[in-house]
């Protein structure tokens, strides 16, 4: 492994943007493939054989491209093919979790809501890490599977998303829950429409720093120390950054506000 070898960044659309743009705060220096399989967005609602068989065509092609490392940056990719993906290369390969640990350990002793896609909802990897952490029961699931496409249609039209977001919480006591976890990477984009629905205590929780912090410590030695860049791939065709820079902007524009 070579300190300027890139790291590759893999998701089903632009989701994986929301780790990336994590990743180049905290190492800034290093040079970033971020692959984008948006000819087959999104995954979320294809047969787990597919979105399998998918993954692996992807990780294929960033591992032609020389990478020292790999980030699965899409929940529902890790969840159906990140084992797979390990046994097939020597790299490190960091897949992303839903944050429900940190959620049901938060101490606050009320309720955790996930937001995830249906496919990350069902898979045996997703059941497995709530079986180990939910002890007392208390984690309750609500797929939201439309916020993947208006993110990929960079529509982020608060008259439509607001309402979306309260019929889906339509009949849920949202007074029982301390906590919700954002189980796919798209669902970021939307943290600020989702502070307006939901009651100011409840703490939005995603699992995107972790995952870079996962890698960082992952690559220790062999991390870049010269400059930093990102190539752009849309299902192996190189793609103008431009394309993918301005969900990248519209991040850092949600966090300026914020602030």
């Amino acid at each position: 492994m070579q300190k300027k070898q890139p790291i590759g960044f893999f998701d089903s659309g632009i989701g994986g943007l929301t780790v990336l743009h994590e990743a180049l705060k905290l190492l800034p220096n290093e040079r970033y493939i971020y692959f984008s399989d948006g000819d087959n967005a999104p995954y979320g609602l294809r047969p787990k054989e597919e979105v399998r068989d998918l993954t692996l065509d992807a990780v294929a092609f960033l591992a032609k491209q020389g990478i020292k490392a790999l980030v699965v940056a899409c929940n529902t990719a890790t969840s159906v093919a990140i084992e797979d993906v390990r046994r097939s290369y020597d790299f490190p390969v960091i897949g992303m979790e839903p944050a429900v640990k940190p959620a049901v350990m938060s101490g606050n002793r009320k309720r955790v809501l996930v937001f995830a896609t249906e496919l990350t909802l069902k898979e045996e990897k997703f059941k497995n890490l709530v079986a180990r952490v939910d002890t007392e029961q208390v984690v309750d699931y609500l797929p939201l599977q439309e916020l993947v496409m208006f993110a990929e249609r960079f529509d982020f039209d608060e008259d439509k998303i607001i309402p979306y977001l309260k019929t889906k919480l339509d009949g849920l006591d949202l007074s029982r829950y301390g906590a919700v976890v954002l189980g796919c990477t798209h669902f970021l984009f939307f943290k600020k429409y989702m502070e307006k629905v939901l009651p100011p205590e409840i703490q939005i929780i995603d699992g995107n720093l972790g995952t870079v912090k996962n890698l960082k410590n992952k690559l220790a030695e062999h991390l870049n120390n010269g400059s930093g860049d990102v190539t752009y791939f849309l299902s192996k065709k190189p793609m103008p950054a431009a394309h993918f820079e301005k969900f990248l902007q519209f991040l850092e524009a949600q966090e300026t506000v914020r602030t």
